[in-house]
């Protein structure tokens, strides 16, 4: 392809900023908790029927893919975007705020979606001139594990596709900025529920019960020193116990409690010591309080490991890209992302565009009042569009 169709390319993708943004706030003002996301597949699916563009639906569930065949041969790139919005109540005071009790979307997936549609759009003008075939992968289901990518990947989304490339709109970095990492970047995360089962009774009489509260107390406390004493302190490792749920009155000792956390890991050999450590640390509390315990843990997402080639691909391409202001190595960060499965099967590489709001508070992900800069979808549509069309000469 020359220069010249790559600047229309990126004149048209600018020229589509209200579309983008008018697509980005219909879809926040109409959101749909993961894997219920019914009426939000379907505005996509119209949205490349009245294009024309060829497209599959419900692949491994609610999940969308549409191909764009360029007018000469090439590889087969994919771009991938996910449309699931979360349980959280939609605090903002803005005119595009969720119609959805308890639903919005507070991660950015809207303006994902938003992005690809829209790149969709112009790629879909300037087919003869492509090479290859564009795979546009839209996700459902990201915020809950199992997650949709892998049923997606079994349905066969991957099938042929030589790389992937997939972004997602960060509020914690500067709008312009596109933040990469080679290797690991986003950690594998699990989640754990423990029961313990005591034998309550007066708050009067503790010698006649087995006390849930202060055993789950004494566990949550021990708990924490498995990543600061078991773990080699080389191998990052987070493990939160974010509920603790026992009690009925204040005079009831309590012969129940219920425990559930999480555990995030780059390193599948250092989750599966810390599983065996927890399990060990449980039965040792218990049996020494004469209490019985459940023990639950679901292995979530696997870590997000990028290719170094792909990478450095995007990491030199995006110091070329009107409207890209910095491109820096990131360090990695413990939150989790089920990209991951993609870049497990094919090369690819996953970045954060800087999305940060040029005015007020930046708020972070899943926080009732999280919104971001709407002008970053165009720098993740033009940085995704340049990687798909110029890795046809990797």
């Amino acid at each position: 392809m020359s220069n010249s169709t790559l600047l229309k390319i990126y004149k048209e993708v600018e020229d589509s900023f209200e579309e983008m943004q008018d697509i980005r706030r219909y879809l926040h003002m109409h959101p749909e908790i993961s894997f219920k996301e019914h009426k939000t597949a379907a505005y996509i699916q119209n949205f490349y029927k009245q294009l024309d563009i060829p497209y599959e639906a419900n692949i491994g569930g609610n999940g969308i893919i549409a191909r764009i065949t360029g007018g000469k041969q090439g590889k087969v790139v994919a771009l991938r975007a996910d449309f699931d919005a979360l349980a959280i109540q939609d605090e903002k005071k803005v005119p595009y705020k969720s119609t959805v009790k308890g639903v919005s979307h507070a991660c950015g997936h809207d303006g994902h979606t938003a992005t690809l549609l829209v790149l969709a759009k112009v790629l879909w003008k300037h087919r003869e001139d492509l090479s290859g075939t564009y795979v546009f992968i839209h996700q459902f289901g990201e915020e809950v594990a199992p997650g949709g990518a892998k049923p997606m990947i079994e349905a066969g989304c991957l099938n042929g596709v030589d790389a992937i490339f997939g972004t997602h709109l960060w509020s914690q970095f500067p709008s312009g900025s596109i933040n990469y990492r080679t290797g690991p970047m986003m950690a594998g995360a699990d989640v754990f529920d423990i029961k313990i089962i005591g034998n309550g009774g007066h708050g009067a009489a503790p010698h006649t019960t087995v006390d849930a509260v202060a055993i789950g107390s004494e566990l949550v406390v021990q708990l924490q020193q498995i990543v600061s004493r078991r773990i080699n302190p080389t191998d990052p490792a987070v493990l939160t116990v974010g509920s603790f749920h026992a009690g009925s009155a204040f005079n009831i000792i309590a012969g129940e409690a219920k425990l559930s956390g999480t555990v995030r890991t780059f390193n599948i050999e250092v989750r599966e010591q810390i599983i065996e450590e927890m399990e060990r640390v449980i039965k040792g509390v218990c049996l020494a309080a004469n209490a019985d315990y459940e023990f639950h843990y679901l292995r979530g997402y696997i870590p997000l490991i990028n290719h170094k080639k792909e990478t450095e691909f995007v990491a030199q391409l995006a110091k070329t890209i009107p409207g890209v202001t910095n491109v820096t190595q990131m360090d990695a960060v413990m939150v989790a992302e089920d990209f991951a499965y993609y870049v497990d099967k094919i090369p690819g590489t996953f970045f954060f565009t800087g999305a940060k709001p040029r005015e007020g508070t930046s708020y972070p992900h899943h926080h009732a009042k999280f919104d971001f800069d709407e002008q970053a979808m165009v720098v993740a549509a033009k940085t995704l569009g340049t990687a798909a069309i110029l890795y046809q000469n990797e």
